[in-house]
Parts: structure tokens; sequence; C-alpha cells
């Protein structure tokens, strides 16, 4: 699997988001208190704080907290999201030092599942 992102445009290819995760892996293995399988399950448990910040940021935006009101903009809903994202990413290379192949292999699936009636996943 190639380290860019595969371009017919002219335009120059973008580096992959592969090396800058792997990169946050290796930091976040050498400084990790916690190894082996407990560390492994708390970097999954990672995933369900960022969602619940996702969370906590739609709520702002909305102002749907009557006693806080409006405390996020839709772009920390983005940031949120982004961090959702590398979080998955990160517990992904955790998980399988294949994480690119499983991710491509996957989502290749995904896109070619069949689509009836409607656009979701």
């Amino acid at each position: 699997m190639s380290d860019v992102s595969d371009k017919h445009d002219g335009a120059p290819a973008e580096p992959s988001p592969w090396n800058t995760i792997d990169d946050l892996w290796k930091w976040l293995e050498a400084d990790q208190p916690f190894g082996g399988r407990e560390g492994l399950l708390l970097r999954m448990l990672k995933l369900s704080e960022e969602v619940g910040e996702v969370a906590e940021a739609v709520i702002g935006a909305t102002g749907q907290n009557p006693r806080k009101g409006v405390t996020h903009t839709w772009q920390d809903v983005e940031a949120e999201l982004c961090d959702v994202v590398i979080t998955a990413m990160v517990a992904l290379r955790t998980l399988n030092p294949e994480a690119r192949e499983v991710f491509a292999r996957h989502l290749a699936a995904v896109a070619n599942r069949p689509r009836a009636g409607g656009s979701g996943t």
C-alpha cells in the first residue's frame, strides 16, 4: 500500500495520514502507564471519551442545555469528530500493526456494500 493517496488531476499526492498515526502510536507506546492487555483496553476506552466530547459539542452548539445555552460552535463539533477518527485509527494501530491494510480492506468492503434507497452505511 502506498504512503500517498492517488491523484489523477495532476495535483501532488498528499501524505498518508497513517504516517502521522504511526508517529502518534509510537509516542503513546513510549509513555504509557499501563501496558499489555490493560493498556490495549484503556486505549479502546479512549474512544468512548472522544465520542462523549462530540455529544457535548453538539449539545453546546445547539444550545440544548438550558442552563448553559450555546457553548460550542459547529467547528468545535468538527474538531471533536476528527479526534474520534484519530483515536480510532490509533486504537486500530494498537490492536494490529497492519492497521493500514486492515482499514483499506474494510473501507473497500463498506464501499462495495449494496445501497438500497438511501445513503446509510
